[in-house]
């Protein structure tokens, strides 16, 4: 059970119900991340606009995207957003089996070597950003990755660095019969 319910349907008004008309369009729904948010909606807006200006648009594939938002997520213990990533990845054709691959070891993934590069960067971040060596930027770098592409890599781990605590401090979980269980 959540700390705080999430805004309900006959409860939404103006803004808020077009912000979640914009969400619904993406994604088929409006995920209780959002109608939690919906108690501010400005925060809602502001969290909103930033997956779209990072998730939905930019330089680098959904598939990368949703691999950063999946692993970090999985490192950061965030059922939520583990299990909503796992299924975002089945729905840009990633199978269950390669998704297994993805977390026991990326360098037996299809990712070309600036994908990866990113997505490790990107990971030691979340766990531990004052001891990535250098030669994991130079990594990425060498490997053709621009200064907006790692930007965009980070910037998506933040994303869901703080959706995972967000969701976790108020214990916010999954719809029973979440398609990605």
């Amino acid at each position: 059970m959540p700390r705080i319910k999430p805004v309900a349907e006959n409860e939404i008004t103006g803004e808020v119900r077009e912000i979640f008309k914009e969400i619904e369009g993406e994604f088929g729904m409006v995920p209780s991340l959002f109608s939690t948010y919906a108690h501010h909606p400005a925060v809602l807006r502001a969290n909103w606009n930033k997956v779209k200006a990072v998730l939905l648009t930019g330089l680098l594939s959904r598939k990368t995207k949703e691999t950063i938002a999946m692993l970090v997520s999985k490192e950061n213990a965030c059922d939520y957003c583990y299990k909503s990533h796992s299924f975002m990845l089945m729905n840009c054709g990633i199978s269950r089996d390669d998704i297994a691959v993805l977390e026991e070891d990326l360098e037996k993934s299809d990712f070309s070597e600036k994908e990866k590069a990113l997505i490790e960067f990107a990971r030691m971040a979340n766990s531990d950003p004052l001891r990535i060596p250098d030669e994991a930027l130079d990594r990425a770098r060498l490997a053709g990755a621009t200064e907006a592409e790692i930007i965009e890599a980070l910037a998506t781990m933040e994303i869901f660095t703080s959706f995972n605590k967000f969701l976790d401090s108020l214990e916010i979980t999954l719809p029973e019969g979440f398609p990605g269980e």
